[in-house]
């Protein structure tokens, strides 16, 4: 693989949920069990995009296991550092816990020089729920139905195409980026607050092209309203397989699979942490839930808290090298 998987994701092994069955379920929270009050699901970015989509998801079956609301928050800016900060300043009782991309994560701990918390830390996470590759879709007035064909369009017009992303410093961004690199286009990044309305401008036309999670986007490239040209990831993707891998098209470098996960603040009890994971796991395994993402083109990941802070620290460290090479700035 090459270093430019932005957000990439190592597979779990295939014990990966045993660890928590040997783990308590319960935790005291003030006298009384865990939980004993509705949970807050922080979602640092605009309702639509991937990350909501899969928070909602979620939540609606944690708090069928929990037994126990489970409310989604959105929170945006600053390409989700705002809602990141909250979740790593809130009490650290497993009341509030944050849905967000390995990659932007990752991405934020080097593009933000300062953070208003630490990303090795403040927070820590429970678990890397899923992940789906980036689907390259562009408007279906656009003149292209390829990777070369963009690319040739992109050099005919420099600097007159625009892309979106639902932020800079989100995965996808920093994936155009490269990809921009490895062609030379000079396609203008345009920033949303969130994966959602970037795809609703795209889908009206009024940006080119986008590197969009496939959770997101695959129903408007089903629908027709707008076309995907190639995947990212090692293979093709087998909801969709009739589009090539960005390498098969020509353009090597760009294998990514955008995971989304659990954290919690860094000083949350292993007792609390191990509950929480369990509940996930348990939902990531209902098969309404499982065919759904898998529907959608994700794998299902359920890592363990160990080893979703190794992928963590790993991908830290590799976006700090793809950032300072092709020296992108926050906004």
């Amino acid at each position: 693989m090459s270093d430019e998987r932005c957000g990439a994701v190592n597979r779990p092994a295939s014990a990966v949920f045993a660890f928590a069955a040997a783990l308590l379920v319960a935790a005291p929270a003030q006298g009384q069990a865990y939980p004993a009050r509705p949970i807050r699901l922080v979602v640092p970015l605009a309702p639509g995009g991937p990350s909501d989509i899969l928070a909602r998801s979620m939540a609606q079956k944690l708090a069928e296991g929990m037994k126990q609301t489970v409310f989604v928050e959105n929170r945006t800016g600053a390409g989700g550092t705002i809602g990141i900060d909250n979740v790593a300043k809130s009490p650290p009782d497993g009341y509030t816990l944050l849905l967000v991309a390995v990659a932007s994560y990752s991405i934020n701990a080097s593009l933000y020089p300062k953070l208003p918390y630490d990303p090795h830390k403040d927070l820590q996470p429970v678990s890397i729920l899923a992940g789906a590759p980036y689907i390259l879709v562009v408007h279906p007035a656009l003149p292209v139905r390829n990777v070369k064909e963009l690319i040739a369009l992109d050099k005919r017009r420099p600097g007159e195409l625009n892309y979106s992303s639902g932020g800079t410093g989100t995965g996808p961004h920093l994936a155009t980026e490269v990809f921009k690199a490895n062609t030379g286009m000079t396609a203008v990044h345009i920033a949303y607050k969130g994966a959602g309305p970037a795809l609703t401008d795209l889908v009206a036309g009024h940006v080119q092209f986008q590197l969009a999670n496939m959770i997101a986007s695959l129903p408007f490239v089903k629908n027709g309203r707008l076309r995907g040209i190639a995947v990212s990831g090692s293979k093709r993707s087998r909801v969709i397989p009739e589009l090539p891998t960005i390498s098969e098209a020509g353009v090597p470098g760009l294998e990514e699979i955008g995971g989304h996960m659990i954290m919690v603040p860094g000083a949350t009890p292993k007792e609390l942490v191990a509950r929480l994971h369990q509940e996930l796991a348990k939902v990531l395994q209902q098969p309404e839930v499982k065919s759904r993402l898998e529907g959608e083109g994700a794998e299902i990941f359920g890592t363990s808290p160990e080893q979703s802070a190794a992928v963590v620290k790993s991908e830290i460290e590799r976006m700090a090298k793809i950032i300072k090479r092709l020296g992108v700035q926050a906004n």
